[in-house]
Protein backbone atom coordinates (compact mmCIF):
# COMPACT_ATOMS: atom_id res chain seq x y z
CA UNK A 1 0.00 0.00 0.00
CA UNK A 2 1.20 3.27 -1.08
CA UNK A 3 1.59 6.20 1.57
CA UNK A 4 2.63 9.90 1.51
CA UNK A 5 6.15 10.09 1.95
CA UNK A 6 7.20 12.32 4.83
CA UNK A 7 10.64 14.08 3.98
CA UNK A 8 12.11 15.52 7.27
CA UNK A 9 12.11 19.04 7.27
CA UNK A 10 15.11 21.40 5.66
CA UNK A 11 17.27 23.05 7.75
CA UNK A 12 16.62 26.82 6.94
CA UNK A 13 18.00 27.17 3.72
CA UNK A 14 20.41 30.08 3.54
CA UNK A 15 18.39 31.46 0.31
CA UNK A 16 17.39 34.77 1.48
CA UNK A 17 13.24 34.28 1.03
CA UNK A 18 13.37 37.73 -1.67
CA UNK A 19 15.31 35.36 -4.51
CA UNK A 20 13.48 32.02 -3.25
CA UNK A 21 11.90 32.44 -7.08
CA UNK A 22 15.16 32.41 -8.42
CA UNK A 23 16.03 29.12 -7.57
CA UNK A 24 13.57 26.39 -9.23
CA UNK A 25 12.98 23.06 -7.74
CA UNK A 26 14.95 20.41 -7.84
CA UNK A 27 14.67 18.00 -10.94
CA UNK A 28 15.88 14.81 -8.84
CA UNK A 29 16.20 11.18 -10.44
CA UNK A 30 14.83 7.85 -8.61
CA UNK A 31 17.44 7.26 -6.02
CA UNK A 32 18.43 10.72 -5.04
CA UNK A 33 18.28 12.06 -2.17
CA UNK A 34 16.46 15.80 -1.22
CA UNK A 35 18.12 16.25 1.35
CA UNK A 36 21.52 15.47 0.38
CA UNK A 37 20.52 17.84 -2.83
CA UNK A 38 20.06 20.76 0.00
CA UNK A 39 22.81 19.60 1.77
CA UNK A 40 25.20 20.50 -1.84
CA UNK A 41 22.88 23.32 -2.50
CA UNK A 42 23.59 25.07 1.13
CA UNK A 43 27.44 24.41 1.42
CA UNK A 44 27.58 25.61 -2.03
CA UNK A 45 25.34 29.25 -0.99
CA UNK A 46 27.42 29.55 2.20
CA UNK A 47 31.05 29.22 0.08
CA UNK A 48 30.02 31.69 -3.05
CA UNK A 49 27.95 33.84 -0.44
CA UNK A 50 26.24 35.57 -3.08
CA UNK A 51 25.10 39.19 -2.36
CA UNK A 52 23.11 40.62 -5.18
CA UNK A 53 20.00 39.23 -7.88
CA UNK A 54 22.74 38.34 -10.62
CA UNK A 55 25.23 36.40 -8.08
CA UNK A 56 22.17 34.58 -6.18
CA UNK A 57 21.70 33.38 -9.97
CA UNK A 58 24.73 32.07 -10.88
CA UNK A 59 25.14 30.15 -7.05
CA UNK A 60 22.01 28.45 -8.10
CA UNK A 61 23.45 27.47 -11.51
CA UNK A 62 27.17 26.48 -10.13
CA UNK A 63 24.81 24.38 -7.26
CA UNK A 64 22.78 23.24 -9.91
CA UNK A 65 25.97 21.76 -11.94
CA UNK A 66 27.80 20.83 -8.59
CA UNK A 67 24.76 18.29 -8.27
CA UNK A 68 24.89 16.92 -11.81
CA UNK A 69 28.58 16.29 -11.53
CA UNK A 70 28.07 14.11 -8.44
CA UNK A 71 25.29 13.04 -9.88
CA UNK A 72 27.49 11.76 -13.24
CA UNK A 73 29.86 9.80 -10.82
CA UNK A 74 27.58 8.10 -9.05
CA UNK A 75 26.14 6.94 -12.89
CA UNK A 76 29.58 6.41 -13.81
CA UNK A 77 29.87 3.82 -10.86
CA UNK A 78 26.63 1.90 -11.58
CA UNK A 79 27.64 1.52 -15.03
CA UNK A 80 30.82 0.27 -13.69
CA UNK A 81 29.45 -2.36 -11.41
CA UNK A 82 27.54 -3.59 -14.89
CA UNK A 83 30.16 -4.04 -17.03
CA UNK A 84 31.88 -6.10 -13.88
CA UNK A 85 29.63 -8.82 -14.41
CA UNK A 86 29.90 -8.55 -18.07
CA UNK A 87 33.75 -9.04 -17.29
CA UNK A 88 33.17 -11.84 -14.90
CA UNK A 89 31.11 -13.41 -17.92
CA UNK A 90 33.68 -12.56 -20.09
CA UNK A 91 36.47 -13.91 -18.31
CA UNK A 92 34.43 -17.26 -17.41
CA UNK A 93 34.14 -17.82 -20.85
CA UNK A 94 38.05 -17.88 -21.21
CA UNK A 95 38.13 -20.15 -18.38
CA UNK A 96 35.26 -22.53 -19.19
CA UNK A 97 35.04 -22.84 -22.54
CA UNK A 98 38.37 -23.96 -23.67
CA UNK A 99 38.75 -26.98 -24.95
CA UNK A 100 34.64 -27.54 -25.20
CA UNK A 101 33.48 -29.77 -28.05
CA UNK A 102 30.98 -27.09 -30.18
CA UNK A 103 28.17 -29.34 -29.85
CA UNK A 104 28.22 -28.25 -26.20
CA UNK A 105 29.27 -24.71 -26.71
CA UNK A 106 25.61 -23.35 -26.80
CA UNK A 107 24.97 -24.95 -23.37
CA UNK A 108 28.11 -23.87 -22.04
CA UNK A 109 27.25 -20.33 -22.99
CA UNK A 110 24.28 -20.59 -21.27
CA UNK A 111 25.83 -22.07 -17.76
CA UNK A 112 28.68 -19.18 -18.08
CA UNK A 113 25.96 -16.44 -18.76
CA UNK A 114 24.01 -18.37 -15.33
CA UNK A 115 27.80 -18.32 -13.36
CA UNK A 116 27.95 -14.51 -13.81
CA UNK A 117 24.58 -13.88 -13.24
CA UNK A 118 24.93 -15.35 -9.61
CA UNK A 119 28.08 -13.75 -9.42
CA UNK A 120 26.51 -10.69 -9.12
CA UNK A 121 23.22 -11.60 -7.03
CA UNK A 122 24.97 -14.56 -4.45
CA UNK A 123 28.02 -13.30 -2.18
CA UNK A 124 29.06 -17.50 -2.03
CA UNK A 125 28.60 -17.77 -5.44
CA UNK A 126 30.83 -14.96 -6.23
CA UNK A 127 33.47 -16.16 -3.52
CA UNK A 128 33.37 -19.43 -5.33
CA UNK A 129 33.45 -17.70 -9.04
CA UNK A 130 36.28 -15.43 -8.08
CA UNK A 131 38.64 -17.75 -6.22
CA UNK A 132 38.45 -19.93 -9.71
CA UNK A 133 38.92 -17.40 -11.76
CA UNK A 134 42.00 -16.73 -9.56
CA UNK A 135 43.29 -19.71 -9.29
CA UNK A 136 43.27 -19.56 -13.46
CA UNK A 137 45.31 -16.21 -13.11
CA UNK A 138 42.51 -13.92 -13.23
CA UNK A 139 42.65 -11.91 -10.05
CA UNK A 140 40.37 -8.64 -9.24
CA UNK A 141 42.72 -6.87 -11.40
CA UNK A 142 42.12 -8.35 -14.16
CA UNK A 143 38.52 -7.99 -14.22
CA UNK A 144 38.49 -4.57 -13.26
CA UNK A 145 40.82 -4.20 -16.78
CA UNK A 146 38.30 -6.30 -18.61
CA UNK A 147 35.11 -4.18 -17.34
CA UNK A 148 37.31 -0.81 -18.00
CA UNK A 149 38.13 -2.28 -21.74
CA UNK A 150 34.24 -3.11 -22.05
CA UNK A 151 32.94 0.13 -20.95
CA UNK A 152 35.40 2.42 -22.60
CA UNK A 153 33.03 4.13 -24.77
CA UNK A 154 30.35 4.90 -21.94
CA UNK A 155 33.46 5.87 -19.98
CA UNK A 156 34.76 8.39 -22.31
CA UNK A 157 30.95 9.42 -22.33
CA UNK A 158 30.95 10.31 -18.96
CA UNK A 159 34.68 11.80 -18.97
CA UNK A 160 32.88 13.99 -21.63
CA UNK A 161 29.55 15.32 -19.47
CA UNK A 162 32.21 15.49 -16.72
CA UNK A 163 34.25 17.88 -18.18
CA UNK A 164 32.00 20.36 -19.31
CA UNK A 165 30.13 20.65 -16.07
CA UNK A 166 33.24 21.25 -14.39
CA UNK A 167 34.20 23.85 -17.41
CA UNK A 168 30.51 25.41 -16.98
CA UNK A 169 30.88 25.43 -13.44
CA UNK A 170 34.41 27.02 -13.65
CA UNK A 171 33.39 29.68 -16.39
CA UNK A 172 30.19 30.80 -13.73
CA UNK A 173 32.59 30.95 -10.67
CA UNK A 174 34.72 33.25 -13.12
CA UNK A 175 31.45 35.16 -13.39
CA UNK A 176 30.92 35.75 -9.71
CA UNK A 177 34.54 37.53 -9.31
CA UNK A 178 34.50 39.35 -12.26
CA UNK A 179 31.13 40.65 -11.12
CA UNK A 180 32.82 41.66 -7.67
CA UNK A 181 35.47 42.92 -9.16
CA UNK A 182 33.45 45.41 -11.11
CA UNK A 183 31.25 46.38 -8.38
CA UNK A 184 34.39 46.86 -5.80
CA UNK A 185 36.09 49.00 -8.46
CA UNK A 186 32.50 51.17 -9.36
CA UNK A 187 32.41 51.42 -5.74
CA UNK A 188 35.99 52.89 -5.46
CA UNK A 189 34.85 55.81 -8.35
CA UNK A 190 32.01 56.39 -6.22
CA UNK A 191 33.85 56.79 -3.27
CA UNK A 192 36.51 59.25 -4.82
CA UNK A 193 34.74 61.98 -5.64
CA UNK A 194 32.89 62.18 -2.51
CA UNK A 195 36.22 62.68 -0.67
CA UNK A 196 37.45 65.07 -3.31
CA UNK A 197 34.77 67.16 -2.20
CA UNK A 198 34.39 66.93 1.20
CA UNK A 199 38.33 68.65 1.44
Amino acid sequence: MNAPVNLPPRLRSVLPPQFEALCPPPQLLPGEDIQHYHAVQDAIFRDIDPRSAVEWLLAIDVAELSWEMQRYRVLRHRVLNTYRQKAIEMTLRRVDLAGIVPEFQDIAEIYTMTNALDWQLDTSAAREIEARLESHGFDQHAVSMEAYVQAREILSLFESLLNGVQLRRLMLLKEINNLRRSMMMDGARVARPQETASR
